[in-house]
């Protein structure tokens, strides 16, 4: 099921790798015409190999190698460019660090090789982009299931042809009578190669029986919550049960937690430092536009439902709550101008630098709420208590897939996302969780 995707994947980073040195080579033959082989193999080769692997590293947190975001849309050419312009930054900062150790700093080089490689890429993302999305699925679903979860999958396998995936058979009531036999006739005269089945089917004799014969001919089968976490990217809680929880063990501590609360302290106290001149100038235009203190603090539940204090520069009026807590929303009202300004740019978020130093928040986890909302939700929404088993962040996997947050309905779909960062919660998770959220500083996300 996996290979032909991974093909596309190591294709598309072959394409990556040899448009950097296209680019690179370019460069070199025009800075240095006949002298272009010595410059390459004495001085170019191996400094630009380390920024290549830096490159390549930046696009796979970018999510350049998710198949779901290879789409030639404005979205993905934003994408793009930023990323490209961030690695940019990146090469230059190496090279004049690193100055004494290779002898270059390529001012000229640099920005004709950004330029030439710009250019290489765009066309060639553009072409792997409409091919990945053209020609015959290599895999082909037999879906069985009509709950909501099996339309969302429907939905996005048809929007999104560079996954892989069709579905040629979708079963929206599920099969009572010789499910053998019938199963074994969709197979053959559709060409499935893929069955996606509600858990529960799993554990029908029959229906176990039937599947266990299709293995010997090639047949994958995944259970719905499974295959519905791989395509969307997020785990279903409409269809998961107590069980699930225990055999995925999302509470189980990761190897990468204990020095995530390092590298973040470090983090945290370093960018406090540099940021302090820019925090003292938004405390003073708060101060200056609108009446009140500067920032303001607001208590939400942490890890393990311990209370904290959360602190952030003020964007509301004073007596923005005086009837009581409310979502806030995007063109709330109770919003000042300037303070509608540092929320649409994040800058509101600085001073929680401080919660992260203290060990009350990280920089990447489930969104901390309000003890008054967490009350009401874990009643509504199922499993929601789930979410505070590990320490709430600045940013987070649901915030950058799910950007509303004003109705209950959204704090269940926001859940579904949190979960899948409890499963999957890594170091290169967390890094593509930052680079995504700098991304929404420059693009705003609909």
């Amino acid at each position: 099921m996996y290979l032909v995707n991974k093909i596309k994947i190591f294709l598309l980073f072959l394409g990556d790798v040899l448009a950097l040195y296209l680019a690179l080579f370019i460069v070199l033959a025009l800075r240095y015409g006949g002298n272009f082989y010595s410059q390459l193999v004495d001085r170019h080769f191996l400094p630009f190999t380390i920024v290549f692997a830096l490159w390549i590293t930046t696009f796979y947190i970018a999510g350049l190698y998710d198949l779901r975001r290879l789409r030639n849309n404005i979205e993905f050419l934003k994408t793009l460019s930023l990323t490209v312009f961030i690695n940019a930054l990146l090469t230059i900062l190496f090279f004049y660090a690193l100055t004494p150790v290779f002898g270059i700093t390529p001012k000229t080089n640099l920005f004709i090789f950004v330029g030439a490689f710009a250019v290489i890429e765009v066309l060639w993302r553009r072409w792997f982009n409409n091919m990945a999305s053209s020609g015959e699925a290599p895999n082909k679903i037999l879906l069985i299931g009509n709950t909501g979860s099996a339309e969302e999958i429907v939905k996005t396998v048809c929007d999104n042809p560079q996954l892989g995936y069709e579905i040629k058979v979708w079963l929206k009531n599920e099969p009572t009578e010789s499910p053998p036999q019938a199963l074994h006739e969709l197979v053959r005269n559709n060409k499935i190669n893929l069955i996606v089945i509600p858990r529960h089917l799993k554990r029908d004799g029959k229906m176990a029986s039937a599947l266990y014969k299709l293995l010997n001919y090639g047949v994958t089968v995944y259970d719905l919550t499974n295959f519905y976490e791989l395509v969307m990217g997020k785990v279903p809680i409409a269809d998961l049960e107590e069980a699930w929880f225990l055999e995925n063990s999302v509470e189980q501590q990761k190897f990468y937690d204990p020095l995530k609360r390092a590298w973040e302290f470090l983090a945290a106290l370093i960018l406090g430092i540099i940021l302090l001149p820019l925090e003292i100038l938004i405390a003073l235009l708060i101060r200056l536009t609108s009446r009140g203190p500067a920032t303001y603090k607001q208590m939400r539940v942490g890890q393990g439902g311990r209370e904290f204090t959360l602190y952030k520069f003020r964007t509301m009026k004073v007596d923005a709550e005086k009837d009581g807590a409310k979502w806030a929303d995007p063109a709330d009202k109770r919003s000042t101008g300037f303070g509608r300004f540092l929320r649409h740019t994040h800058l509101d978020e600085l001073p929680q630098l401080f919660n992260v130093i203290k060990g009350e928040l990280s920089f990447v986890g489930p969104r901390p709420e309000r003890p008054e909302f967490v009350k009401v939700l874990k009643e509504k929404v199922p499993y929601y208590e789930i979410r505070l088993l590990v320490k709430p962040g600045v940013t987070g996997w649901a915030q950058i897939n799910f950007h509303k947050d004003t109705t209950t309905e959204d704090v269940a779909q926001k859940l579904q996302y949190d979960i899948y960062y409890l499963k999957n919660r890594s170091i290169i998770l967390d890094m593509a969780i930052i680079l995504r959220t700098l991304k929404s500083f420059f693009i705003n996300p609909k």
